[in-house]
């Protein structure tokens, strides 16, 4: 623990590199967006309390927390039904088990229909709700273009941008 501990935020020091960025340089990394504290206000029936107690209504969390309620809920609501999209996926075919690795269980991807639906919802949702667009990628991916297709691209973004009043 550092001397004067009262000071000391965990958060503040701890940093993580994303993987693109650290084999480049891994000793100036910002901490992600996801896991930065942040000041949320506490809900009006809760709020009562912490105006007795003189205290501002808001409590710090991380995003990422809400990221973890959101993957929970889904993983225990709507997760099991992978087994019910797995059944009726093999009475379509007209199969009644997916395999014979573990007799009398219904081989082995019964075992694992459930995580199916949870995979792709995991999937779905980082690309959907936690990863950032990242520049640096799309400039990449604009460069292997062909070079009328990158002038195509340039001037589309020209005439956005003086739109917009940014140029």
């Amino acid at each position: 623990m550092p001397k004067n501990a009262e000071n000391y935020n965990f958060h503040e020091t701890r940093k993580t590199c994303p993987v693109q960025h650290y084999q480049t340089d891994s000793s100036n990394c910002m901490i992600p967006l996801a896991f930065q504290l942040q000041d949320y206000p506490v809900p009006r029936p809760f709020s009562f309390i912490y105006k007795i107690l003189r205290k501002k209504p808001t409590v710090q969390l991380c995003p990422f927390v809400f990221h973890s309620i959101a993957l929970s809920l889904f993983a225990s609501i709507l997760g099991p039904f992978g087994g019910f999209f797995a059944s009726g996926f093999k009475r379509a075919f007209k199969i009644k088990d997916f395999g014979d690795v573990i007799p009398g269980h219904g081989g082995l991807m019964d075992r694992f229909d459930c995580q199916l639906l949870m995979g792709t919802f995991v999937m779905v949702y980082i690309h959907s709700f936690i990863r950032v667009p990242d520049a640096s990628k799309l400039i990449k991916q604009i460069m292997t273009l062909e070079p009328n297709e990158q002038l195509d691209i340039f001037n589309l973004l020209k005439s956005e941008l003086s739109k917009t009043g940014l140029l």
